[in-house]
């Protein structure tokens, strides 16, 4: 395990522990919120072919069902190579708070398989994808476990894993969510997540009285998530001055035209070489002089080795986990307020939410429906975290993880178990 994953693991053991002793919760009361369901763990065998020789390899398999006091187990299936049991139980348990704080019938669950997709071409990564799903057909399901895409996948992982499990099952287009809309998909689910920290970070800047047209944005990554955050903050008028990728960053304090980064990225493959822009890196990205700071990339970015150097008033937290407990500390005593990934990041989560409800009913929403849905919802989510957080005198995070704990707490009294 990778130190920065250490680190992930203790800065949410830290959240939940604060959390925990606010609420009061006793020592069996804390074992049956932390303990997982079930662990699965398995081996997939897939024929790879190598310099025209195909052999046999095998790939370690996880999924983690953390919770489902308060409905289906719900959870991303991630391709990564530094995928573990450890991780993909962390992540398991984060989604089961996610749920519960958007106040969705679902629990929290995880997958991912130790693989990196980019070795692979689209034969192998099919058959790995469909050998998983024959390996996890037992415990999946419309009413039981209902993966989604994460890093590494895709609508066409999502695909294959439908078809797989329709094999055996009959076409169950609600078993697994982010399709292609053409096999049930939600519309706006591609962008629900990057839409959401873009309409929550407008929200929090009104809260602050900090202006569109006076505010400048930094964000970090320009994947998925941090792509389509752009394109919503600037569609709110703000001034977006800095954006960077996995190559790096590029800067420009007159701002920068999201179609035109767009289009170069479609082009190039990278933001670097970006016209009327200066080359910046991604440590350096995160410490420049601005009002709403959105990191969408990695875990652990902010850490007390440059929490000192950050100068945002506002920071999103689009990634999972972006800024460590001790940063989150520091950054709070100085009062920059931060909205933490578990409220930032849902919109995905949502999304789902919303495909599989339409999946059941076969009746499929318009994009525009998803989205002012899911703007409702998180509007709501935030004000009623907002709103505990000044009435208990804490900060955003800790009225989330307390808001969300205490929904699957009494689930779990309720449902006497």
């Amino acid at each position: 395990m990778t130190d920065k994953k250490c680190i992930c693991q203790e800065t949410q053991h830290h959240f939940l522990k604060r959390a925990f002793d606010r609420l009061k919760l006793k020592g069996t009361q804390r074992e049956l919120l932390l303990s997982s369901f079930r662990e699965t763990r398995v081996t997939v065998p897939v024929t790879l072919c190598h310099n025209g020789e195909n052999t046999l390899h095998t790939f370690q398999g996880y999924r983690v069902q953390h919770n489902h006091a308060r409905g289906p187990f719900k959870g991303g299936l991630r391709f990564h190579p530094d995928v573990n049991m450890g991780e993909i139980w962390a992540l398991a348990q984060l989604m089961t708070w996610k749920t519960a704080l958007v106040d969705i019938p679902f629990g929290g669950a995880k997958g991912g398989i130790a693989v990196d997709p980019g070795q692979l071409n689209d034969t192998e990564r099919e058959e790995l994808t469909r050998r998983f799903c024959q390996k996890m057909a037992p415990i999946i399901g419309v009413h039981e476990d209902i993966p989604a895409p994460d890093i590494g996948t895709n609508p066409q992982v999502m695909a294959w894993m439908l078809d797989e499990y329709s094999k055996t099952h009959g076409f169950r287009t609600a078993v697994v969510t982010g399709k292609p809309v053409e096999l049930g998909g939600c519309a706006g689910r591609l962008e629900a997540t990057g839409h959401g920290v873009a309409h929550l970070a407008h929200r929090a800047a009104t809260d602050m009285a900090l202006a569109p047209g006076q505010s400048r944005v930094v964000i970090q990554g320009f994947g998925n998530v941090g792509s389509h955050a752009a394109i919503g903050m600037a569609d709110k008028g703000y001034k977006i001055i800095a954006l960077s990728d996995v190559h790096g960053g590029v800067f420009s304090e007159k701002g920068i035209d999201i179609s035109l980064a767009l289009a170069h990225v479609r082009e190039t493959g990278a933001l670097s070489g970006l016209v009327d822009s200066a080359p910046v890196s991604n440590a350096e990205l995160l410490e420049l002089p601005c009002d709403i700071l959105i990191p969408a990339a990695l875990e652990a970015t902010i850490t007390c080795d440059n929490t000192d150097a950050i100068q945002a008033k506002l920071v999103v937290e689009a990634a999972n986990m972006p800024v460590t407990h001790r940063a989150d500390d520091q950054l709070q005593q100085r009062g920059v307020v931060i909205v933490p990934d578990l409220l930032a990041n849902v919109g995905g989560v949502l999304a789902s939410y919303y495909e599989w409800v339409q999946n059941l009913q076969q009746f499929p929403w318009e994009r525009e429906l998803v989205l002012s849905r899911l703007e409702k919802r998180l509007s709501y989510t935030y004000d009623t975290v907002r709103d505990l957080a000044q009435e208990q005198q804490v900060d955003m995070r800790r009225a989330a993880y307390e808001l969300a704990i205490r929904r699957v707490e009494r689930a779990i009294r309720l449902r006497g178990f």
